[in-house]
């Protein structure tokens, strides 16, 4: 297996315990981090967000498959079951993540997933009939980065 490999599963199998200290020792310090919700965060911004979202996950369960990785790249399947906490809704996000390495770390990480059906899934009947469009989008990213901003304020 290939060192890169080792790191994509020793950050998954970390993610799984909610332990996003060793998630975030698999990143380098300038890492870059994007998905569907949080866009272009980087360094300790995309380490505080693994810390949110693991502290918060409370019922969370994180499964992967499909770890492939080169000198330069890789690739990993994932899927997050999770209660949503400001609905109480039940969320199964099904996500396909890229990596980029460099001396070991983590630089970059994109998830990319169907932000609509996140929606649908979180924020019930209003998700489904507009959450594909962009300004219902757009405040969800709003939210999401106010909320970061207030747990790294609340933890700094």
């Amino acid at each position: 297996m290939h060192r890169n490999e080792l790191l994509i599963e020793t950050f998954y199998k970390a993610f799984q315990k909610r332990d996003y200290q060793t998630m975030n020792s698999c990143y380098s310090d300038d890492i870059e981090f994007s998905d569907m919700v949080f866009i272009g965060l980087k360094g300790s911004q995309a380490k505080s967000m693994w810390k949110m979202l693991c502290e918060r996950g409370k019922d969370l369960e994180i499964t992967f498959s499909g770890v492939s990785a080169d000198d330069r790249k890789g690739k990993a399947h994932w899927e997050a079951k999770y209660t949503f906490s400001q609905t109480g809704k039940k969320v199964h996000n099904v996500i396909d993540a890229t990596f980029e390495f460099r001396d070991g770390k983590i630089v970059k990480h994109h998830d990319s997933f169907d932000l609509w059906s996140w929606a649908s899934m979180a924020l019930g009947l209003k998700g489904l009939l507009i959450g594909w469009l962009p300004p219902v989008q757009g405040a969800i990213r709003k939210e999401a980065s106010k909320n970061l901003e207030a747990f790294i304020k609340k933890n700094s």
